[in-house]
């Protein structure tokens, strides 16, 4: 792989990689461990690359199984934790509650990003790619190797519970402070 076609690479997509990555395993360290992984593997699988997606689509691919990679090898080591990923289904589940960052986001991105906690890991793979990482359905389709009818269904079922559990939640707040 030539050096310039990598440090293009970083330069387009590392901050975006490095989000994706953080949204999902919910740690800025292991995120800037697993961005590094990603590039190793970018390095080495680059001349197997055949252009059949973009670039863009192929990295997320690559974050995304270094990802279960990690859930899997965090699920072995950790008894208590065989809820980071689900065996049967491969669904990434975040093993923790919230990211080093979430103290800085406002209350309405806190209340965004507990709800999707609550999401199925498909879910919340298709939000954060949709919307936090802003692919396409197509681009989200080809990541996870599903069809687009899937990613629009699984998108559909997620807003629509993102919605109730918002609305859940401020109708809970708005009653708490009648009393």
């Amino acid at each position: 792989m030539k050096e310039s076609i990598f440090h293009s690479l970083y330069d387009r997509y590392h901050q975006d990689v490095f989000q994706f990555l953080i949204y999902l395993v919910k740690n800025r360290g292991v995120a800037e461990d697993l961005s590094h992984e990603v590039y190793v593997r970018v390095i080495k699988s680059y001349e197997r690359f055949q252009g059949r997606s973009s670039e863009k689509t192929w990295l997320f691919a690559i974050a995304k199984n270094v990802a279960i990679d990690y859930f899997r090898k965090h699920a072995v080591r950790s008894a208590h934790n065989f809820d980071a990923f689900n065996w049967e289904t491969e669904q990434l589940v975040s093993p923790m509650k919230s990211p080093e960052s979430l103290v800085e986001l406002n209350d309405e991105m806190k209340q965004l990003l507990g709800a999707l906690e609550k999401c199925t890991g498909d879910q919340k793979m298709v939000i954060i790619m949709r919307y936090f990482q802003e692919l396409s359905i197509s681009e989200t389709a080809a990541i996870l190797n599903w069809s687009e009818g899937k990613v629009k269904t699984t998108q559909h079922r997620a807003i629509k519970q993102l919605r109730e559990l918002l609305t859940t939640s401020e109708e809970t707040e708005a009653n708490h402070y009648e009393s």
